[in-house]
């Protein structure tokens, strides 16, 4: 029965990915075609980060698929690092959407004559792209709340939807007042919503890649924590890592008394290292070598 609901918690994510993905997509289709017959650029900086959405929630999809593959002899950690890479071309593309988008916007606020964008199908397409946000959020939040990748979903529809508000109250004031230099205004502030979050996702991507401990682990502090463990006696050569977000790994060279390996007690210290660490840091994937006590000076200085 335990297999069966999580299995229909998955089936639940991927349908509401699916269905937010196709959302987004179809209005992303919608907006670049509103920008380019109306020629407004709020909506085309909105289109931008829009793909950045759809991008997203098709990772996310993928993810949500790939996750159940299991490793191979050539993907020893299996597939999940794709994730990454991913983010890693969604984090650039935000950020040349944002550097061109706010170019464009000073060169038509700075223009002698600047370009009056169609105020009506600007007005449309942008409540539209409105529209499908709000729908796509709703789709998304009712899902699984235990799901990070649903919830870090959830979270990027959420954010686009300040830019559409500000291409819609862009195509309002134009309308009203006739002040074309509005949808530069709003370019101009869509490619300020863009930068953070293209600067969050490449910090991010950098941490992994590099291979940095993540930024929730405090490495002293699980040393201290498995020297603390009774028959310790020192903790070296610590690694800590993440395949991808949320997934960290970590390895320990631990020395341990004589008493230990003379009892036959090295499964039971393993276990109870582990539980340290799973109980304690939520790291699920951990490597100890047990090593008797004084092991590390005997080692090469390279090695230690």
């Amino acid at each position: 029965m335990g297999h069966d609901h999580a299995h229909g918690h998955g089936a639940s994510t991927r349908a509401r990915l699916a269905v937010a993905f196709a959302i987004i997509a179809v209005v992303l289709v919608a907006e670049v075609v509103g920008a380019w017959l109306s020629g407004s650029l709020a909506l085309l900086a909105d289109a931008g980060h829009m793909a950045s959405d759809a991008i997203g929630l098709l990772v996310a999809l993928i993810a949500s698929v790939w996750a159940t593959r299991p490793a191979t002899d050539r993907h020893t950690f299996g597939f999940r690092r794709l994730e990454v890479l991913a983010a890693l071309f969604n984090g650039v593309l935000l950020t040349v959407v944002a550097v061109v988008v706010a170019i464009e916007a000073v060169s038509r606020l700075t223009a002698a004559d600047p370009h009056a964008p169609a105020g009506i199908p600007m007005l449309v397409v942008a409540t539209l792209g409105l529209v499908a946000n709000v729908v796509a959020f709703l789709v998304l939040r009712g899902g699984d709340r235990s799901s990070l990748n649903l919830r870090g979903a959830t979270l990027e529809v959420l954010g686009d939807l300040l830019g559409s508000i500000a291409a819609v109250v862009a195509g309002v004031v134009l309308l009203t007042t006739g002040f074309v230099q509005i949808d530069a205004i709003a370019s101009l502030v869509i490619a300020a919503l863009i930068v953070p979050r293209a600067a969050l996702l490449l910090r991010d991507v950098v941490r992994v890649l590099t291979e940095s401990a993540p930024r929730e682990t405090d490495v002293a502090l699980i040393r201290q924590h498995l020297v603390e463990t009774p028959g310790v006696v020192a903790v070296h050569d610590v690694h800590v890592w993440a395949i991808t977000s949320g997934a960290p790994v970590f390895t320990a060279h631990v020395e341990c008394e004589e008493a230990v390996f003379a009892s036959g007690r090295t499964g039971e210290m393993l276990e109870r290292l582990g539980e340290c660490l799973r109980g304690h840091f939520d790291v699920g994937h951990s490597t100890f070598q047990l090593e008797p006590a004084g092991h590390a000076e005997r080692e090469e200085p390279a090695h230690r």
